[in-house]
């Protein structure tokens, strides 16, 4: 696939994207809609546009590669991520309407003070960020492989232009925009996912029901894993077990994903957008996962083996896809996997970018009281900041491909595990320990309970003879609380939500 057609298509891309942009921000560029999108979305366009921000570059490509090794064993996270969606939509998304939040760390100034707010942010803002460049990260060295390696221009550049245009289509009209383009991008990545479907099935001459014939009888399909529950990460209660708080942190308690629920009328239609939203993505990941056993009857018919990394010299699944779709299929195959890469990467770091934004402005600058928040110096503090995160997401993807760990891809939900498992702490002893708490000490807490995990999970299986798998986030959620609980005193009044 010629690598100027590729280019041709992402400069078209992109410009869609920014012609939506100012149409959709020509009237109203304020902070309430940057922030909140003055809580005007449709469900229906919120839930379909969430899929594309949920699943990421790393379900594109990550998921499809792994079946070779792994089968398909994540549809159990999968499973559990489902349930965590539906404790979301009943639990969490009342509370917020209820206190009529738009950063959701609201909550925890007033259930548990000062200090626990900042910590809770400050821990969303490290996460979502490392997160978010994490999963750019490995689009934009796709991207360099097979588009910008043969222009001449460097790594660097390659992520700069990227989070450049991402700036371009964002930084004026935030949330009202992103549901939007994101909506778009949804579409595109859906039918990328069908249209590959259907032409690897075309080039192995098989009917769309002899492909799932064949991904039955192929030895990748198998789901669920019971063998080996102390050595076996991937037992079925640790993946349900995982993918539940994996959620119910990653999603529940973040800014990201929550503020497009904020964005809707009222909790009827947000809790009708989560109920859509967790069947259309149970539903696509099983056909991301058929993508990747087709993926790999595909490379043994035609001989290809898995793609090597050019610095680590070993084998790297993640290529496995592009290196198909873009060296062995014809152009059409080569432009829809495009179009579904980049739609499931961009839909992911826009989201991110406005959601960190959000957050600072209203948890660190206190720009949650609306007349306050749309003064002139306060959009123009807002674009600052939108600048910054665009730089700092910058930096941290320069440092991921100077340590080039390929674990680091591969380990995202581990990391997830360090940095979200104290926000499952906070909000489980604000919501369900009727206490209160030395709020200074908070802090600490909060660093401690990754510290703790992390050596558990380096020697467990030394020492324990046990490996943990996801479910390593529910352990650090424990930590937390039961180091809160250390810290916490008799309270008479409590806060009532």
């Amino acid at each position: 696939m010629s690598p100027s057609v590729l280019l041709a298509f992402l400069i078209g891309y992109f410009l869609l994207l920014i012609i939506i942009a100012f149409a959709t921000s020509k009237q109203s560029s304020d902070n309430a809609t940057f922030f909140i999108a003055n809580r005007n979305s449709k469900w229906y366009l919120v839930a379909f546009g969430m899929i594309g921000t949920a699943l990421s570059g790393v379900t594109f490509i990550s998921v499809p590669g792994e079946v070779g090794s792994n089968q398909f064993q994540y549809f159990q996270f999968v499973l559990g991520n489902a349930i965590g969606f539906i404790i979301i939509a009943t639990v969490l998304l009342p509370l917020y309407y209820r206190m009529k939040l738009t950063s959701i760390y609201g909550y925890i100034e007033k259930r548990l003070g000062y200090y626990s707010y900042k910590t809770a942010a400050s821990i969303f803002l490290i996460s979502r960020t490392i997160g978010s460049a994490f999963r750019l990260y490995l689009v934009v060295i796709v991207l360099q492989r097979f588009i910008f390696d043969s222009y001449g221009i460097p790594f660097w550049l390659t992520v700069l232009i990227s989070l450049g245009l991402i700036w371009s289509y964002t930084f004026k009209g935030g949330l009202k925009t992103i549901i939007i383009t994101d909506t778009l991008q949804t579409f595109f990545l859906v039918l990328s996912v069908f249209l590959t479907i259907y032409f690897i099935c075309d080039s192995l001459d098989y009917s769309i029901p002899q492909a799932f014939e064949t991904i039955k009888n192929s030895g990748y399909s198998k789901i669920f894993f019971f063998e080996d529950f102390a050595s076996n990460k991937f037992h079925i209660s640790k993946a349900l077990i995982g993918g539940i708080f994996v959620t119910i942190a990653m999603t529940g308690l973040d800014q990201d994903l929550m503020q497009k629920n904020l964005s809707c009328k009222n909790i009827g239609e947000a809790q009708k957008n989560m109920f859509t939203f967790t069947t259309v993505f149970v539903i696509i990941n099983i056909f991301f996962l058929s993508v990747g056993a087709l993926l790999y009857v595909y490379a043994t018919k035609n001989g290809i083996q898995i793609p090597i990394d050019s610095i680590t010299g070993k084998p790297r699944t993640d290529f496995l896809f592009p290196e198909i779709a873009l060296n062995h299929l014809t152009t059409i195959p080569a432009i829809v996997f495009m179009l579904g890469l980049t739609a499931a990467t961009f839909a992911t770091t826009d989201s991110a970018l406005t959601a960190l934004t959000t957050s600072f402005c209203v948890d660190f600058l206190g720009m949650a009281n609306s007349e306050k928040a749309n003064h002139k110096n306060a959009v123009k503090k807002r674009h600052t900041v939108h600048i910054g995160f665009s730089l700092l997401m910058f930096l941290v993807i320069i440092l991921f491909n100077a340590v080039n760990n390929e674990s680091v891809v591969k380990g995202i939900f581990t990391v997830a595990s360090y940095t979200y498992g104290p926000l499952l702490g906070l909000y489980g002893f604000g919501l369900f320990i009727q206490r209160g708490i030395k709020d200074k000490l908070v802090p600490f807490i909060c660093l401690i309970s990754p510290l703790i995990c992390y050596f558990l999970n380096l020697y467990s299986k030394e020492y324990l003879g046990y490996v943990f798998g996801f479910e390593l986030i529910l352990v650090n959620g424990i930590i937390t609380l039961l180091g809160l609980l250390l810290i916490s005193n008799k309270t008479t009044e409590q806060t009532k939500f």
